[in-house]
């Protein structure tokens, strides 16, 4: 496995290694051992199927990680920092994924993420605590002053998503 900095502090892309065989391929989403001071007492394992043009988010966290990866379609993720006490603080990035080259997208609290559905999507997601509400915020996925490129022009967005306003810088 390769592990990649992705321009925002604490975010990194982990590639997987596959292994491929006659029958297909073989490669492991996951180990608490990859980033054990992350992922030590909770996790819960999501998964969510998207339509090709929706976009999902952004949201954030101030006390979960995300750790994203792709089961079957090409997505872009943004990512937003907004930690005040960061080396990144304001910057925003996009990054494409896919399946045909496994990987894992590690999101600190504090980062909104969102993402792009550029197909139809299956995303699975493992998150460092179990869901709770209280630890979900949103922003506005097209906010002006992140710039973030989605790749998509006419995207469905949900109505809770839609409701999300810019970051107050």
């Amino acid at each position: 496995m390769k592990i990649e900095e992705c321009g925002i502090e604490g975010a990194r892309l982990y590639r997987l290694k596959e292994y491929p065989d006659c029958r297909g391929s073989f490669f492991e989403l996951f180990r608490k051992e990859w980033i054990p001071e992350v992922f030590a007492d909770r996790i819960q394992v999501n998964c969510s199927r998207s339509s090709a043009g929706v976009i999902r988010g952004l949201h954030y966290h101030d006390r979960q990680w995300d750790f994203w990866i792709p089961i079957s379609g090409r997505m872009t993720a943004g990512l937003a920092d907004l930690r005040k006490d960061s080396s990144t603080y304001g910057r925003s990035v996009s990054l494409k994924l896919n399946t045909e080259e496994p990987a894992g997208l590690l999101i600190p609290p504090g980062v909104a993420h969102g993402f792009a559905a550029a197909t139809d999507l299956v995303l699975v997601y493992i998150v460092s605590n179990y869901f709770d509400n209280t630890d979900e915020h949103g922003i506005a996925w097209n906010d002006p002053a992140l710039s973030i490129e989605w790749g998509i022009d006419n995207p469905v967005v949900s109505q809770r998503d839609i409701l999300n306003e810019p970051y107050s810088w």
